[in-house]
């Protein structure tokens, strides 16, 4: 087991966190370009009859955007460029095309940094998870919601949608900060004036089926890389009073060993233990990390096939330390 010491960790990955502005703006054009290619190839393929090579298209165009939201997630940590003022306007113009207001946003994920791993501060930015001893304290209907909530055909089927299209147009958990409601109605505001430029354009059709699929299945993927980082066999949740910041980081975030080519279009997102040990390290130096480090490489390490027997988890069991399937708790409540 690693050394996970915060003085070490904030020593050892100091050299790290220093952008290269080269290669932050190499990586924005590559893949802004690359998803403007695939969205106008769609809206060719519309305009010749070919809606299915069209509907094809859209999902290489998604997996791009959810490449270009990973450089908003680094914005948001001011991790791509050395200027705030840099992060935070590439940040904002890029949320116009992943419905995800950015300042909005880069405080909720900011508070789930902070307490990720945490059963006692369980809030905002983060894919709600109960403990069994509070599932089996709620009523009937209760039960009910949450195992719906945490059904996979909800959670990445109706979900995603839900979230970005619905549930991100408000500032849910911050009503009272005026800030919040500026960045989530300015979001919404100027998607809304685009898309309307947009099908006045192109025409409605080709942006309903190419722009609209898009952002349906990269909100999917995005969901399930969220969850998969922190919603997985051998993760580690601790109360409040045991919490520590880098052990939470270290053993409640996963390593996502992805083949290379997924890696590299998910923008490494998947070496999520490291990010959380540093989150001001570029994306594309999180590799190096891994490499000068051999010994974070099979910390809180999953591999891509065994990810999907994650989906079952809903539940963190206190007294075994470990997640649950709501199957599981039903073996237990008949032997009782």
């Amino acid at each position: 087991m690693p050394d996970t010491k915060p003085a070490d960790w904030s020593r050892k990955l100091a050299d790290y966190k220093r952008p290269v502005l080269a290669r932050s703006i190499f990586e924005l054009a590559l893949t802004a370009s690359a998803l403007a290619t695939l969205w106008a190839l769609g809206w060719a393929a519309m305009y010749f009859g070919l809606w299915w090579l069209a509907l094809l298209l859209t999902v290489p165009a998604a997996v791009f955007l959810v490449r270009l939201f990973m450089i908003q997630h680094d914005c948001g940590h001011g991790s791509f460029f050395e200027a705030k003022a840099a992060n935070d306007w590439v940040g904002r113009s890029i949320s116009l095309l992943t419905l995800t207001p950015y300042d909005y946003w880069r405080r909720t994920h900011a508070m789930h940094h902070a307490t990720s791993g945490n059963l006692d501060r369980r809030g905002l930015g983060v894919i709600e998870m109960l403990t069994v001893d509070e599932y089996l304290a709620l009523p009937p209907l209760k039960r009910l919601g949450y195992r719906l909530y945490r059904n996979p055909a909800v959670m990445f089927g109706i979900g995603p949608t839900f979230v970005f299209f619905l549930q991100q147009r408000v500032p849910v958990g911050m009503m009272k900060d005026w800030r919040t409601w500026v960045s989530t109605l300015g979001n919404t505001a100027i998607i809304a004036v685009g898309v309307g430029i947009m099908m006045w354009l192109i025409g409605v059709a080709p942006v309903v089926l190419v722009n609209f699929t898009t952002l349906v299945i990269a909100a999917t993927i995005g969901v399930w890389l969220f969850f998969v980082q922190h919603q997985y066999e051998g993760v580690s949740w601790s109360r409040n009073k045991t919490w520590k910041r880098d052990q939470a980081a270290l053993h409640g975030s996963s390593h996502y060993d992805l083949p290379q080519p997924l890696r590299w279009l998910t923008a490494n997102i998947g070496i999520h233990h490291v990010h959380h040990l540093s989150s001001r390290i570029p994306f594309y130096r999180l590799p190096q990390v891994l490499h000068d480090h051999p010994e974070l490489q099979d910390v809180s390490r999953i591999g891509l096939l065994d990810s999907f027997k994650n989906a079952r988890l809903a539940l963190w069991d206190e007294a075994a330390e470990r997640l649950v399937s709501f199957r599981e708790i039903r073996g237990r409540e008949r032997l009782a």
